[in-house]
């Protein structure tokens, strides 16, 4: 396996060889440096532990500080550890890695956290269809409905789809495929949506 962690930068368009228009998210992917590589004598399993875009030490708590100098890197806002980190043996703390780990023609998993609405209702959260709008109703039309039984079970089922805080959540998107890479901006172009609002942190897995 190997990684990045990224920014989403938002979505725009490209034209293949043949003219035909490919919707395309631009991410920022790196660089990302090595802060603590994790092995199984020492803590059980074998991790990578990248951090990504820095930022000022005064903004830092002192146990990070202390755990970034030991890594002699500069401190950073997103810290993600990679299990199985392909050629993990030959890297050392401080190492940069950059986005030219990916090529055209890749196949990756982007995961990052989905936007939050808020509470929404189960039209917009599961989308119910509502209520019937004739028939003397007036105040069913985004009702979720009967949500229990009578005589039995007498109570409301674990797991009814309901009114709640809607998205907000981890999601991961598989098998996006990797359409360019600009190694000198570190920009990363996948076909496709990935999760997340504009400027939100993602993970990117090869």
């Amino acid at each position: 396996m190997i990684g990045l962690i990224g920014r989403k930068l938002g979505m725009t368009r490209i034209f293949d060889e043949e003219g035909r228009h490919v919707p395309v998210t631009v991410i920022e992917a790196g660089p990302c440096y090595v802060t603590q590589i994790k092995t199984v004598d020492k803590d059980g399993y074998v991790a990578v532990q990248l951090g990504f875009r820095e930022k000022k030490e005064s903004r830092t708590t002192k146990p990070l500080l202390g755990h970034f100098k030991k890594a002699n890197t500069k401190p950073t806002y997103v810290l993600q550890e990679f299990r199985d980190f392909d050629n993990w043996q030959n890297l050392k703390l401080s190492d940069e890695i950059k986005v030219d780990i990916f090529s055209p023609g890749d196949v990756v998993k982007v995961t990052g956290r989905s936007k939050g609405r808020g509470f929404a209702g189960v039209v917009k959260r599961h989308r119910f269809a509502g209520g019937p709008k004739t028939h003397g109703q007036s105040d069913r039309a985004r009702a979720p409905g009967s949500v229990g039984q009578s005589s039995f079970p007498s109570h409301v089922l674990k797991g009814l789809r309901m009114a709640g805080r809607m998205g907000g959540k981890r999601v991961t998107v598989l098998n996006l495929k990797v359409v360019k890479v600009y190694p000198e901006q570190n920009l990363l172009l996948l076909k496709g949506a990935v999760p997340g609002a504009v400027n939100g942190y993602v993970r990117i897995v090869k």
